[in-house]
């Protein structure tokens, strides 16, 4: 997802609109470069909780690198995409401030081009409470490169949202997190006459729109695309991946005591229990 925070019910409406264009976000929106990926997850296999993990872009990419990872998402029809893309992957319709995974159950909470629609009051908390003692929370945000004239005057025409991380800077505020390292990594992403008005469907800003304003805002992305593309040999649009983690602080164990504590792995089985099924998703 994208955008601005979601702390009023009309920026709320926003975050939960991309369901309406669920298929055009995924041919629109770029994927992550490997190496920012190996970043985000910190070397060896993990186990991986993404939060709002949309139409699964970052979700392929995860699994190709050899994590064991689960999926929420707050939209079904978003969802139901990741589903496709990613089958493996067990995946389940929930929010940040209500993670249906177990106390230290996962390696990695990792959250791409969402973490400032959450309620961070709420869902720092809970993602501290799912990480395991060592483990780490990775933001990531792909950003145009807007040094670049023409790609400023895409953003003029599709919006700037994507370039705004601050969001990230709710991880220094919190005493739940350790020192939040920063990385960089640029790549490229080849749009067509086709996929650069998918590119411009997927932002929320356009779900809203009547019907006669996304007529309108089509045409001149179209007219955008004709003055700066290349035909059917596309269009190069330059990106910088922008990425944060930071580890969880570790927690007196105040808990119940361990004959009193639930049994490792699934409280209630979603019909995929395997060895590697760690987290409860009830």
């Amino acid at each position: 997802m994208s955008d601005e925070p979601s702390t009023t019910p009309a920026t709320t409406d926003r975050a939960r609109s991309f369901g309406s264009v669920a298929e055009a976000y995924d041919r629109g929106r770029p994927t992550y470069p490997a190496e920012a990926v190996a970043w985000l997850a910190g070397g060896e296999a993990k186990v991986v909780l993404e939060l709002a993990a949309g139409t699964g872009k970052l979700t392929r990419e995860l699994v190709d690198q050899g994590h064991a990872v689960f999926a929420t998402e707050p939209d079904e029809a978003m969802l139901e995409v990741l589903r496709q893309r990613v089958p493996e992957v067990s995946a389940k319709v929930a929010t940040a401030e209500e993670i249906p995974a177990n106390d230290r159950s996962v390696d990695v909470v990792v959250v791409a081009q969402a973490f400032h629609w959450f309620d961070h009051e709420v869902a720092l908390p809970e993602i501290a409470r799912v990480l395991k003692p060592g483990g780490h929370v990775a933001l990531v945000w792909n950003s145009r490169d807007e040094r670049i004239p023409w790609v400023r005057r895409m953003g003029d025409l599709l919006g700037r949202q994507d370039l705004d991380t601050s969001s990230a800077e709710r991880l220094v505020h919190s005493d739940l997190f350790g020192f939040m390292e920063e990385a960089r990594f640029k790549h490229w992403q080849e749009v067509n006459r086709e996929t650069i008005l998918d590119m411009a469907r997927s932002r929320s800003s356009f779900a809203m729109m009547d019907e006669a304003q996304r007529e309108r805002h089509l045409a001149d992305v179209l007219a955008f695309y004709d003055d700066f593309g290349r035909g059917m040999d596309g269009m190069q649009i330059p990106y910088v991946t922008r990425c944060y983690r930071a580890v969880v602080v570790d927690r007196d164990d105040t808990g119940p005591s361990p004959d009193d504590r639930e049994p490792d792995g699934p409280v209630v089985s979603d019909g995929s229990d395997t060895d590697m099924l760690l987290i409860d998703f009830r």
